[in-house]
């Protein structure tokens, strides 16, 4: 039962992790977002700044683990505008996890982390 709970788990951050061109993996934080059911990207801004902190407070290089993007992106209207976004590592897509609103309750976070 551990091991079938452990691999959905997995596959949540499996559907949305990406892979660039020298072979590491990341994440986008607007894909997560959705993940962790934040709606306004201003609240999950929030999380980020914290995990930022957290991040430079742990002694890892901030920069080598969360870099700022800009996506193309379509509108209700079909307009396309330009968004924020940032590619993750597995590091900070942890410390985002963490640093995450505590009233949210997945069941699946906990088993994933223990």
């Amino acid at each position: 039962m551990q091991e079938i709970e452990n691999k959905n788990t997995n596959s949540i951050f499996e559907n949305i992790k990406h892979i660039d061109e020298y072979n590491n993996e990341f994440w986008y934080t607007r894909e997560l977002q959705r993940v962790l059911e934040y709606k306004d990207w201003r609240n999950f801004q929030n999380v980020i700044d914290k995990t930022k902190e957290s991040c430079k407070n742990s002694k890892f290089n901030l920069d080598e683990q969360l870099v700022e993007v800009n996506k193309l992106s379509k509108r209700n209207n079909n307009a396309v505008a330009n968004i924020q976004d940032y590619k993750l590592s597995k590091y900070i897509r942890y410390l985002i996890v963490q640093n995450a609103d505590p009233k949210k309750e997945f069941d699946w976070l906990e088993k994933y982390y223990k």
